[in-house]
């Protein structure tokens, strides 16, 4: 193969080095407040997935809050003990009503004698602090075990005693259960997501011998919403299935118990505005706003705000980046009717909050 210049002008150009600008000339919307106020119900600002604080100064993440009209943001990174008494301290004790942070389990005790009764007692604990929901990860499925060695599945019978447990504490579940489907696929020329993937390889699950399959992982939610009627589930990332809008509608036709979140789908909502849109007005009560963006910014917002209420066509889901994360598209607004964004901004999470 020829090493392509900088100029272009060779034959062959590497796939890394192209770096292509839109051509077409279209009318922007710039939206800098949601039309009322919106809730996002999953973020984070502790310390799971960072060294430090991914909201290091709290006030002025409130005042963005303000600028933009967010009425309150969910924080996923609660996890339980001391931690969990950090990020109330930190959080909702500080900005009651504005902050509200969820626990999360720790499943690796599954491996011990006794794992079940101490989980439970963890969550009871986390509930009698101040807990305002649980955060199920997609560690349960991909990497925790048992005590046979075992993967956890989210249909296992110690995990949906924990749930139920949960859905009588009256604590809704946030539950992520499987990445995209090209997480899932070969990372190969057919894969769309090779870019992300080449950035990130932990990231991919193609190792049949080691992970399961993506339809195993969502037939065994399918099976947790059905073993455990009593507890309010929110299904991060448009269920996880957002690729497939026709399946997350029989998750929820088949789960009353399941709302579904639109965090970190953007780019994927993106390139199906109009599906979106009808999957709104079929569940008018049960799709939520999330935005997955952290630290929170206002550009994401902006960009949020603008895929929920305008028509713009062909536009940025990551304004600023050379080569788009999480694939190489635009996208286009879902122009969601006036009369259904109260309940998809906050209406929706307030209920299945208890806000």
């Amino acid at each position: 193969m020829i090493e392509p210049s900088d100029s272009a002008t060779e034959s062959e150009l590497l796939l890394a080095r192209w770096r292509p600008r839109a051509q077409v000339s279209l009318p922007a919307t710039h939206v800098h407040r949601a039309i009322v106020p919106a809730i996002d119900v999953h973020n984070h600002l502790g310390r799971w997935l960072t060294d430090d604080w991914c909201a290091p100064d709290v006030a002025r993440l409130v005042d963005l809050m303000d600028e933009t009209n967010l009425a309150a943001i969910v924080n996923l990174d609660g996890r339980w003990g001391d931690e969990l008494e950090a990020n109330l301290d930190r959080y909702d004790r500080a900005h009651p009503g504005r902050l509200v942070t969820f626990c999360q389990l720790d499943w690796d005790l599954l491996a011990e004698p006794h794992g079940v009764e101490a989980i439970e007692r963890q969550l009871r604990e986390s509930a009698a602090r101040g807990a305002r929901g649980v955060k199920v990860w997609k560690n349960l499925g991909l990497s925790v075990r048992g005590s046979h060695g075992a993967l956890v599945l989210p249909d296992a019978p110690e995990v949906v005693h924990i749930l139920n447990v949960a859905g009588e504490l009256g604590l809704p579940v946030l539950i992520h259960v499987a990445d995209p489907r090209a997480f899932f696929d070969p990372l190969d020329e057919r894969n769309e997501r090779i870019d992300e993937l080449s950035a990130m390889p932990q990231w991919s699950f193609a190792d049949r011998a080691r992970f399961p399959r993506f339809d195993d992982l969502i037939e065994s939610f399918e099976r947790l919403l059905s073993a455990t009627p009593g507890t309010q589930y929110i299904g991060a990332h448009v269920g996880c299935v957002v690729e497939d809008l026709d399946r997350v509608e029989r998750l929820l036709n088949g789960a009353p118990n399941l709302s579904i979140d639109i965090a970190g789908r953007l780019a994927e909502l993106g390139r199906q505005p109009r599906r979106f849109r009808r999957l709104v007005e079929k569940y008018p009560d049960r799709v939520l706003f999330g935005t997955d963006a952290f630290p929170l910014d206002e550009q994401d917002l902006h960009t949020h705000f603008r895929f929920l209420e305008t028509d713009d066509e062909s536009f940025d889901y990551a304004a600023g980046e050379d080569i788009p994360p999480q694939g190489r598209w635009a996208i286009s607004g879902a122009d969601i009717p006036r009369r259904l964004l109260s309940g998809l901004y906050a209406d929706n999470a307030r209920r299945v909050l208890g806000l």
